[in-house]
Parts: C-alpha cells; sequence; structure tokens
C-alpha cells in the first residue's frame, strides 16, 4: 500500500453561543475569520478561522437531537474532532480498515463543495473522534 501525504486540516470545537467564542478567537486572539455557513447534513453552523496552514472550526449544533447536540449536553463543548487531510480516502479508509480501525463511515460523504469525507470512531484512535477529508484537487 502506498503512503499518502497527510496533513491536519482543521481543528474543530464545539460552541453554545458563537458569538461568544467568535469574540474570543477573534479579539482577544487575533485570528482572522474567513467565511461562515450552515451545514444541513451535520446539523450545525461553523465559522472558519485560518490558522497557519489549517484552520479553528467553530461549531455549534442547530438541532436539540442531532451527535454534535448531544456532545455539546454531555461535555459543555470543547474540541470535538481533529481532522486530517489524506490524498485519497478510499486508500485511507481501506489502511484504517486493514488495521482494525473502526469507521464511522462505511462510504465517503460528501459536502456541497464537493469534499469528501469521513470519521473514525474514538475507540480506535486513543479517544479522538477523527475526520478525513480528501484534498481538493487544484484544476
Amino acid at each position: 500500500m502506498t503512503t499518502q501525504n497527510i496533513k491536519i486540516n482543521h481543528i474543530a470545537i464545539v460552541v453554545a453561543d458563537m458569538d461568544k467564542a467568535l469574540n474570543f478567537w477573534q479579539q482577544a486572539l487575533g485570528l482572522p475569520l474567513q467565511h461562515t455557513e450552515r451545514n444541513e447534513a451535520e446539523a450545525v453552523d461553523i465559522a472558519f478561522l485560518p490558522v497557519g496552514e489549517g484552520e479553528i472550526e467553530l461549531i455549534k449544533p442547530i438541532t436539540e437531537d442531532s451527535g454534535v447536540a448531544k456532545y455539546l449536553a454531555k461535555t459543555g463543548g470543547g474540541m470535538h474532532h481533529l481532522c486530517l487531510e489524506v490524498e485519497n480516502i478510499e486508500v485511507a479508509m481501506a489502511r484504517l480498515a486493514e488495521n482494525g480501525a473502526e469507521l464511522i463511515n462505511e462510504t465517503p460523504r460528501t459536502r456541497p463543495d464537493g469534499r469528501r469525507y469521513c470519521f473514525v470512531h474514538p475507540r480506535s484512535t486513543g479517544g479522538v473522534l477523527l475526520e478525513l477529508y480528501e484534498a481538493l484537487s487544484q484544476s
């Protein structure tokens, strides 16, 4: 199996109050707000703040029954997941499965911008929810 160029894409943080969270990350820390979006499939509003080659993503649930809402209710918020960017998501998923990792998604999901992604269960990673993003082609 070939190795892939892997890099950190983003760190997602669950917040209860987006304005309060943005005040800290933008005003107190000085990070710029790149953009915001609503992801209906994951039932979250997201604020993207670039830092280095990656991003901090602030995620706020928009329903009370989503996985992110349940996480917020249980923990009060905080780091939700780490996202790694891979060249080929099928290759990465196959390698993880071959090594006994528990994939939450059997096949990649697709974001509105065309980016494909999947999640790896924290039981396989030492307690951290891991998301994989497939690198967008530079064509």
